[in-house]
């Protein structure tokens, strides 16, 4: 039975990961260190934003039982 050459064969994905790959290290070539383009960090869900809370819409009225209303007025 003959076999079969079994070619090389380039997808889509392993030809962009590859630029990707080559002109990075250009980059890092080009400037001496690798070239960030974020300018903030990542900022914690868990600490208090009076901002955040805001623009959510959130408010703490809306967590209160209703009949706490009807006492306090």
């Amino acid at each position: 039975m003959k076999k079969r050459k079994r070619t090389l064969h380039i997808g889509i994905g392993d030809f962009m990961l590859a630029n990707r790959k080559a002109a990075r290290q250009e980059e890092i070539l080009e400037h001496g260190h690798p070239v960030t383009f974020r300018s903030h960090r990542h900022k914690s869900k868990k600490v208090y934003d009076r901002k955040r809370d805001k623009r959510a819409g959130y408010h703490i009225a809306d967590d209160l039982p209703f009949f706490f209303f009807s006492l306090c007025g």
